[in-house]
């Protein structure tokens, strides 16, 4: 296994080595790099420290292992030095020092590196014995030391530009709030807010040679940097940091400011991410672009209309006695109360429980099993599935072409159509454009970012602060939109498995059979995984889970704080989920719920 991960990695530096075209006239560049050269050096360093003390561990020696630990924490927090350098630069590099701590499948070719690195060394230092993975541990530590060793070679023939190295910072930003305060990549360690601190040093070094200017923007820059910083340093508990006074006191409005310096400074530039640069901040309204998820494609007026009024039309089932509302009510937002719904028979139970509609359009999978690609494939399948609406596409199409006013509103809606304008891709489109407006941002929490400070409730901050520290909600449920896209890119949708339960019966806890995207792609990673949903408007959308087996939040809750399945005595070999108790409290667990009441958006105008 060693030696598969050194050609891995050395492929990767010949392949980075190359990748970048000359820039000239670029006064932050040298800078940067000299950073880098420096920030590589001290990591070096630290990771031949936690190797040597990885090598001292011995058994029942709690000293060798807190030893062990500590000098972990060292190299990461060294690591924090250079790593926006290397997740931009060097992405492919940059997984051999911090990938997650479990298997990542690379679709569609279906290959899957096993979990390794400092976050892997940091799950074996922190189980019952890890003397006992000593091996393990040692192997990580030597692959981690010896590619350190050689991070100066990803500078051979290296060029860059100010541009780029400005949108390094925006994403790494982004990185820092919605992972490192979170404990994104350190949940053993806790050591996100001292992790982030040295993030920020980072950033406050590489922008010097902007900031040693008269611009005023200069001077906000340089003033939310010095203000992170001095609150990281003075709060670095991470279960008790108050994450959302750091974010609505200098962290957010220091990204304000860093966009704005970019675009004044002509250095804008966006090369990746789904994020829309012209947001002011992460929880604004328009942090994610939609266009990301419909390959750029941007949706009238007049399809969002149709789209609609298809939505509620029951012409598209086969026997004309259901439409999409049916499974999705707006007045439950766009669920349907039931654990399961009901077949067109009205007699058996689908498989699955009907999930929210809301933000649904802000995911590059669809259905629980994550098997339709797009949103338009999902409504196709939904129509046709024979237990759901039964309907023939040919059938339906000539029912709406029919119709005087169906062949006018598709005409209106798609114009630019030569040929006949109702078909089947054409309802698809129409339907996912409606869907895509459910998506308004305007809860509490929203409202509170937005300014409002008396928009939630003390219970609800205490909730927000919880969910995004000590209870580790947004370590999968990533803000802003609190599903599974990944940050800082938000250009992957993650699928975990829970260990999910049967029922919620969880002093008897019997697994669920759905064997969830293993069907879609028979890989044994994938054994009863399912997409991450959104948490936004979930206060109102029960019950939970894909098979619906919680009935409120309380013991969705319950279920998590206990560790999922495994935690619970059940034993899922392939359960994501930390079996680790959160050992929350009953307080700490209601204001939990509450923050999750202050994600529910207000219907109404400008609504849905």
């Amino acid at each position: 296994m060693y030696r598969n991960k050194v050609i891995w990695l050395l492929f990767s530096l010949l392949l980075a080595a190359y990748s970048f075209t000359p820039s000239t006239d670029d006064r932050g560049v040298a800078h940067t790099i000299a950073i880098f050269r420096e920030g590589a050096a001290g990591f070096a360093a630290a990771s031949l420290e936690l190797e040597h003390a990885i090598q001292a561990i011995q058994k029942d020696d709690t000293a060798s292992i807190n030893n062990a630990k500590e000098a972990l924490e060292k190299c990461r927090l060294q690591y924090k030095r250079i790593e926006f350098f290397l997740d931009y630069f060097f992405f492919s590099s940059s997984m051999v020092y911090n990938r997650p701590a479990k298997t990542e499948i690379d679709e569609p070719y279906m290959e899957y590196q096993a979990p390794s690195g400092l976050q892997q060394i940091a799950v074996l230092l922190f189980e019952k014995d890890p003397f006992s993975r000593k091996k393990e541990l040692a192997t990580e530590a030597l692959v981690i030391r010896t590619a350190a060793a050689d991070l100066p070679s990803l500078l051979y023939q290296f060029t860059t530009s100010d541009k780029a190295i400005m949108e390094s910072i925006r994403l790494e930003l982004v990185r820092l709030y919605a992972g490192g305060i979170t404990g994104y990549d350190a949940p053993e360690l806790k050591t996100g807010i001292a992790e982030t601190a040295q993030s920020m040093r980072t950033i406050q070094a590489v922008l010097a040679p902007w900031l040693n200017t008269t611009s005023p923007r200069a001077a906000s820059v340089a003033h939310y940097l010095d203000q992170c910083i001095q609150y990281l340093d003075t709060h670095p508990g991470f279960d008790d940091f108050n994450r959302l006074q750091f974010l609505t006191t200098c962290g957010l409005p220091l990204q304000e400011s860093t966009g704005a310096l970019i675009r004044d400074l002509q250095l804008d530039q966006h090369t990746r991410s789904a994020l829309d640069y012209n947001a002011p901040h992460l929880f604004s309204k328009d942090a994610i672009s939609l266009k990301a998820f419909t390959n750029g494609a941007v949706y009238t007026d007049n399809q969002k209309l149709l789209g609609r009024q298809l939505f509620f039309e029951k012409a598209l089932s086969g026997n004309n006695t259901r439409n999409c509302a049916t499974c999705h009510r707006p007045e439950l937002y766009f669920s349907d109360g039931l654990r399961t719904s009901m077949a067109l028979d009205n007699k058996t139970p689908v498989r699955r429980n009907a999930p929210g509609l809301t933000y649904t359009a802000f995911q590059y999978a669809q259905f629980w099993d994550g098997r339709a690609g797009t949103l338009a494939k999902q409504i196709l399948t939904v129509i046709s599935n024979p237990q759901e609406m039964d309907g023939h596409h040919e059938v339906i199409i000539q029912r709406l072409s029919d119709s005087p006013y169906y062949r006018n509103a598709f005409a209106t809606a798609f114009p630019n159509d030569t040929t006949a304008a109702v078909t089947t891709p054409h309802l698809a489109a129409a339907i996912a454009a409606y869907l895509s407006t459910l998506a308004p941002m305007n809860s509490a929490m929203d409202e509170y970012f937005a300014g409002n400070k008396n928009a939630m409730t003390p219970a609800q901050i205490r909730g927000f602060n919880l969910f995004t520290g000590k209870a580790q909600c947004a370590t999968c449920h990533f803000a802003p939109l609190f599903n599974g896209l990944t940050p800082p890119l938000y250009q992957f949708t993650e699928f975990e498995n829970l260990g999910i339960t049967a029922s919620d019966d969880l002093l008897h806890p019997t697994p669920d059979t759905d064997a969830g995207r293993y069907e879609f792609f028979p890989i044994p990673y994938y054994q009863r995984a399912f997409k991450t949903p959104t948490v936004r408007n979930t206060a109102m959308t029960a019950p939970y889970m894909h098979n619906g087996a919680f009935r409120d939040l309380e013991k969705v809750m319950e279920f998590y704080n206990a560790g999922g399945g495994n935690g619970l005595g059940m034993h899922d070999p392939y359960q994501t989920l930390s079996s680790t108790p959160l050992n929350l409290s009953n307080a700490e667990i209601g204001d939990i719920i509450a923050f999750i009441h202050a994600l529910t958006d207000k219907p109404g105008k400008g609504s849905f």
